[in-house]
């Protein structure tokens, strides 16, 4: 049985995770009912295929995902979860010519949330609440 908190990449053992700010707020995803942990909030992101990089899993993800451009910036912090997936997490820039449209197969809606309305949700998976916690704990350098 799957943990419920378990990213999509989960098989692949590593993953990718896009830091996407605009101003206070982050861009965050609702999973579709599809995938693993429906329903739950969470940064975009997913599964590093083999042979690809983080730069380049993040880039096909966002497309996959959002159908959007972007630009791995640097990675932020990186991670192994309870359940075995080691995560990377960077800021990325998105391609601002594009518009956000989500895959409905992956993704329910998308969101933009500061970090307050974010600790508040009780929907938001678990690895991203742990994030958010280095962040304001110093370990994370996000501008």
């Amino acid at each position: 049985m799957s943990h419920p908190d378990q990213d999509h990449c989960s098989p692949n053992r590593r993953g990718v995770v896009a830091v996407i700010r605009r101003g206070r707020q982050f861009l965050i995803i609702r999973r579709a009912a599809e995938v693993a942990a429906p329903g739950m909030l969470c940064f975009p992101g997913g599964g590093i295929e083999p042979g690809e990089t983080e730069e380049k899993a993040l880039v096909r993800e966002l497309l996959e995902e959002l159908g959007v451009g972007g630009r791995p910036r640097r990675r932020l912090w990186r991670r192994m979860t309870p359940w075995g997936v080691d995560l990377a997490w960077w800021l990325v820039e998105l391609d601002s010519n594009r518009p956000i449209v989500p895959n409905p197969a992956e993704v329910a809606e998308c969101l933009w949330l500061t970090e307050t309305e974010l600790e508040q949700r009780e929907d938001l998976l678990e690895s991203n609440r742990r994030f958010l916690a280095a962040w304001r704990n110093g370990e994370i350098d996000l501008p």
